[in-house]
């Protein structure tokens, strides 16, 4: 089995944080989204994964790829790396890491995370994952039809077709039998608001009598903006708590200080005069002093002082110092 991970978009809703570090790895719970994306699937799937192929922008740095080649080698897979040079949709970004689209093979976009407790069913020739939601109308959906196939994939329809979301992961029996239609996609040039779609794709292999099936999830969290990637990190803490994983690091150093849970903290993080949670997420080497932390995402060695933060964002390297709340700063800025 392989997965292909496309990630080549940097996530502008996303910045200050995109700026420095792509949206995949930017950590929820301690973990990049990218790294706690690939994992989750393979729970799904149950089964080794020999290959993950990640197609990532040109400009992404060295540094991006190692820390991809060692998120696919704790699955115990092989890394591939594949560039997107240009934003010309997501049939476009699969198709270049067309070397590796053969056999069984799950797609899954790299801005979005997951809980699901199904069997994958094997039979069908392709499985897209969904979550019902209340308001259909802002999504691609699928309809389904009395055998639980699906007939049509629908993006943002005017009218009510189905509530049944596509959250962008997709599992196929041959990957290569979408390669061959995407190929047909780009040599006729099918674009779609000035892209190539996979869901073209999708639909040349159901004219020629390829069934699809749904799967359907039990939590979708994306990872947009600022707002829901703190809210994200909230929820996949509290899973995380559910699940007795263990969140909090031996080396942190803690004086004077409350945590209330869930939480995690990371490596030699020092915590002095600090009440801290629930819902915070602290990376790798931080200090927080005098400063009472909820809701909040900070990544690694950023120092916190004099701070009351409730739905903040802060990035690796920064340093904060004072009285705002709600607050979103990048790596290495300075706030005093």
């Amino acid at each position: 089995m392989k997965i292909i991970v496309p990630m080549a978009g940097r996530g502008s809703r996303l910045r200050p944080h995109t700026l420095t570090v792509p949206k995949p790895l930017i950590p929820i719970a301690g973990k990049p989204i990218v790294h706690r994306l690939v994992e989750d699937i393979a729970k799904v799937l149950d089964e080794k994964i020999e290959e993950v192929a990640f197609i990532i922008g040109v400009d992404f740095g060295e540094k991006v790829e190692k820390d991809l080649i060692k998120i696919a080698e704790s699955l115990g897979a092989k890394a591939s790396i594949y560039y997107q040079d240009k934003p010309l949709g997501t049939g476009h970004a699969i198709m270049c890491a067309k070397d590796s689209l053969e056999g069984p093979a799950v797609i899954a976009y790299a801005d979005t995370l997951f809980k699901a407790d199904f069997t994958l069913d094997k039979n069908a020739d392709g499985v897209i994952w969904v979550k019902q939601v209340g308001n259909p109308y802002a999504y691609g959906v699928v309809k389904l039809n009395e055998k639980n196939h699906i007939t049509d994939l629908v993006e943002k329809p005017e009218e009510f077709v189905s509530d049944l979301a596509v959250i962008g992961i997709y599992y196929f029996k041959d990957v290569a039998v979408l390669k061959n239609e995407l190929q047909t996609v780009l040599d006729e040039n099918i674009i779609r608001g000035g892209e190539y779609q996979i869901n073209d794709g999708i639909e040349g292999m159901k004219q020629k009598g390829l069934i699809f099936v749904p799967g359907q999830v039990d939590e979708w969290m994306d990872c947009g903006n600022k707002d829901v990637t703190v809210e994200t990190n909230g929820r996949m803490l509290k899973f995380l708590h559910q699940d007795g994983e263990k969140l909090m690091s031996d080396s942190v150093k803690i004086t004077n200080s409350e945590i209330t849970e869930p939480c995690f903290i990371g490596e030699n993080v020092v915590l002095e005069n600090a009440k801290i949670g629930p819902n915070v997420s602290i990376g790798d080497g931080c200090v927080v002093k005098d400063s009472t932390i909820k809701n909040s995402l900070i990544q690694n060695f950023s120092e916190i002082k004099n701070a009351k933060l409730d739905n903040a964002m802060i990035g690796s390297f920064a340093k904060f110092n004072g009285d705002f709340t709600s607050i979103s700063i990048g790596d290495y800025s300075v706030l005093e």
